[in-house]
């Protein structure tokens, strides 16, 4: 075996390297980024449960382009103005950014503060894109 490992060590670099790499999304939802819906997932929490997308982009990424009715707090000034949503509490929240991964962090900063229903947008405003979903400009 040992003599194997030290031929192929190469195939056993990538094999190791493939496994981490599959194993990354499921050790992110453990370590605090909490629970992801797609935008199919999103838009049933939209419409049956009335949830808040929180975008928590840039405001020029923002005004750019957003989820229809999503509200801005960008991942900077959201510990800070987190009190600003409280009236949200009751409600499912969805937190988007960009690409998904940004929003995991919002998400377990959210939970800290108490919000229970708080899931982030795999994929983020991209996915939402390549979906074909509405946006406001």
């Amino acid at each position: 075996m040992l003599e194997f490992l030290q031929k192929n060590i190469l195939l056993v670099a990538a094999a190791l390297g493939s496994g981490a790499m599959l194993l990354w999304p499921l050790v992110r939802g453990f370590a605090g980024g909490g629970a992801a819906v797609n935008t199919l997932q999103a838009t049933q929490l939209m419409n049956r449960e009335n949830a808040l997308v929180l975008d928590v982009r840039e405001p020029a990424a923002y005004a750019a382009g957003h989820i229809l009715g999503a509200r801005n707090l960008p991942l900077a000034e959201l510990d800070k103005r987190a009190a600003d949503l409280e009236k949200y509490k009751s409600r499912p929240v969805i937190v988007a950014c960009d690409t998904g991964s940004t929003s995991a962090r919002a998400v377990a900063l959210l939970k800290a503060r108490g919000f229970g229903n708080v899931v982030h947008l795999a994929g983020g405003f991209r996915a939402w894109l390549q979906g074909g979903l509405p946006v406001e400009r």
